[in-house]
């Protein structure tokens, strides 16, 4: 890996990641809370400090040519630091606020990867604070790369090798001639879900800040909630619906929605496998989980509304709450906890195992079977009528593998450490599948992280961080080759 590429995408992202840490200012001002504006100040100074260092300080670093010809390992690197050290830098305003150096860590590493998953125990802060929080997951939702990829021109050839490494989904979903146009794309699709959903939220009798907050957090699949009851604070069916609906499209594959929007034909979401494959796991769910709190005699309507909220809001991986199902007998519980491993779509702000990857790992298995009876048989795996390369497959595999030994080893060292099986198992797969709330009154939908452990809540981070980047760029940093580099 060369040096100077990977100093020059850095400090021009951090540079600009400098630029949008000063948002929450305008918060500040409109609410007249002047004492907000300097922790904004400060983590932009050191976004700006550390970005103009690395293309001033390295040799080369400033030069045009060292994005356009960027390889993969190098892209690979420059996209797992990116949110490394935005991860730091979006936690110094945490600092200023009263937050210890690891609890800031861990609300902003929730933040930047949609997490959700929280240390406030209590929620006295300023505007400009919650405001913050909520577009940490707005900007992490889609990806920070994604962002700068569609709006920065420098970004236009290096693009590519950048946006494969933090595309969230088992393939590159390039739908137009240009990888810049695809970013630009998905993003209109995103900001145009965010606002209809402030607008239909504040009409539904939100407050606008709450409106916006929530959005945020809504279309990011993130959680996050000025309210410390979720959406449940608001008392208002029609706002968890409304919620329903914007959660169920944040985990529909964003570059699947900007083809039926442009082609004005909703057959083309059902089309799609994975789509059908995601409304119908949901429905499902929510169906068993519906039936067996009506069979603990909740009511019907709760009953429908609290299945399908909660399904929809874990299977995406957003993680705020209707209700706090850590009430609910053992069944559904049990089938919300299943709900955790579903996943979103791919290219979409969820998280998780996504769904295509499913479809593929249950398709590569019936076909092994199959070859066991007729082992001349050539069968190609196929998804959309598209053939799959083996070597989509082959890093399926080692995904699905990789997930699931992360996972269970993070489980047992978080149940040793606090003594607790419900913790280890549940915060595990919350975090590495970016779910946030996890199951259990202490951090459970109404819970909180911030009694763990110091060396559980690292555990997280990384956890929060491999899931995000969606496993296989942590697992390719682990080759010995990989860490070669060179000016």
């Amino acid at each position: 890996m060369r040096i100077s590429y990977i100093a020059n995408a850095l400090g021009l992202i951090l540079i600009y990641v400098g630029i949008v840490i000063l948002s929450p200012i305008a918060v500040a001002i409109i609410y007249k809370d002047y004492l907000s504006i300097l922790p904004f100040v400060q983590a932009s100074i050191v976004a700006e400090t550390i970005g103009l260092s690395l293309r001033k300080f390295v040799k080369d670093a400033h030069n045009a040519e060292t994005l356009n010809d960027i390889n993969k390992s190098e892209a690979l690197f420059t996209v797992a630091m990116s949110w490394i050290l935005f991860g730091i830098i979006a936690a110094i305003p945490y600092l200023s606020f009263g937050l210890n150096p690891v609890n800031a860590l861990f609300e902003a590493v929730s933040g930047i990867t949609a997490t959700g998953a929280t240390i406030l125990t209590s929620f006295d802060y300023p505007k400009a604070f919650f405001f913050w929080r909520a577009l940490t997951q707005w900007l992490g939702g889609l990806g920070i790369i994604v962002l700068f990829i569609a709006v920065l021109p420098q970004f236009a050839v290096a693009g590519r090798q950048m946006f494969s490494a933090e595309a969230p989904g088992p393939t590159e979903d390039k739908f137009t001639p240009r990888i810049r146009n695809t970013a630009s794309a998905l993003w209109k699709v995103y900001i145009g879900l965010t606002i209809a959903a402030i607008i239909l939220l504040t009409l539904a009798g939100m407050p606008l800040f709450d409106s916006i907050c929530n959005s945020f957090s809504t279309l990011s699949a993130g959680g996050f909630s000025p309210n410390p009851d979720s959406i449940m604070g608001y008392h208002s069916k029609l706002i968890t619906w409304i919620i329903i609906f914007f959660m169920l499209f944040s985990g529909a594959s964003f570059s699947l929605q900007y083809k039926t929007v442009i082609k004005r034909d909703l057959k083309l979401l059902f089309r799609s496998e994975e789509f059908r494959w995601y409304i119908g796991m949901v429905l499902f769910m929510s169906a068993l989980i519906c039936m067996a709190l009506m069979h603990h005699n909740h009511g019907f309507y709760t009953s429908i509304t609290d299945s399908i909220y909660q399904v929809i809001s874990i299977a995406t991986t957003t993680g705020s709450v209707s209700v706090d199902y850590t009430g609910w007998q053992y069944t559904p519980k049990v089938l919300l906890y299943v709900v955790m491993f579903m996943g979103a779509c791919s290219s979409s702000a969820g998280g998780g195992i996504k769904f295509t990857r499913w479809i593929l790992i249950f398709k590569y298995m019936k076909n092994s079977l199959t070859k066991v009876l007729h082992p001349n048989a050539v069968i190609n795996i196929k998804i959309d009528n598209n053939i799959v390369p083996n070597e989509v497959i082959s890093q399926i595999v080692v995904f699905i593998f990789g997930y699931f030994f992360i996972f269970g080893l993070s489980a047992i060292i978080i149940t040793i450490l606090e003594h607790n099986l419900t913790i280890g198992l549940s915060s595990s797969i919350a975090s590495i599948g970016n779910v946030g709330p996890a199951m259990g009154p202490v951090i459970g939908p109404m819970g909180s992280y911030d009694s763990l452990r110091i060396s559980t809540k690292f555990i997280l981070v990384a956890n929060m961080i491999i899931g995000r980047l969606e496993l296989i760029p942590f697992l390719v940093l682990l080759q010995r080759d990989f860490w070669n580099f060179r000016k």
